[in-house]
């Protein structure tokens, strides 16, 4: 049951990481005090529940509550599906992942790939608990 469950998450969380600001997620970061703080985000690429990426910049509040905390959670949800994923969040610069999770619309933020105030947020999931047509699924990866 778990894997019929995980494989529809898949599918939604493919859907919404389309790029291109095509689809958004809830991201959950403690702040400086130490109080969780939700703000949506476009996800970049995903590979299932495993791990997702996100595009920001430098001047970003998350850079500051990631650095000092990197635990996160994402949730996914609509009338049908809630997909929530818990795990830990880290800030990549590296030039060849940044040019990979580029995509068009970032350009309203960015000169380009290249630009130094760009960078890659990388969540990885630890933990999951899905609920999708009414059939729940919880886990660990």
């Amino acid at each position: 049951m778990n894997e019929e469950i995980i494989a529809k998450a898949r599918e939604i969380i493919a859907t919404n990481a389309a790029g291109e600001d095509k689809g958004y997620c809830a991201l959950t970061l403690m702040d400086t005090d130490d109080f969780p703080t939700t703000s949506t985000i476009s996800v970049s690429k995903a590979d299932g529940i495993n791990w997702l990426t996100f595009c920001t910049g430098f001047g970003s509040d998350r850079i500051k509550r990631i650095n000092r905390c990197s635990k996160a959670s994402v949730c996914f949800n609509s009338i049908d599906h809630n997909i929530t994923l818990v795990g830990t969040i880290e800030v990549i610069t590296d030039p060849e992942i940044k040019k990979e999770m580029w995509y068009r619309g970032l350009e309203n933020h960015f000169s380009g790939w290249e630009d130094p105030n760009y960078c890659v947020l990388r969540f990885t999931t630890s933990r999951y608990n899905l609920l999708i047509d009414w059939k729940e699924a919880k886990g660990f990866i």
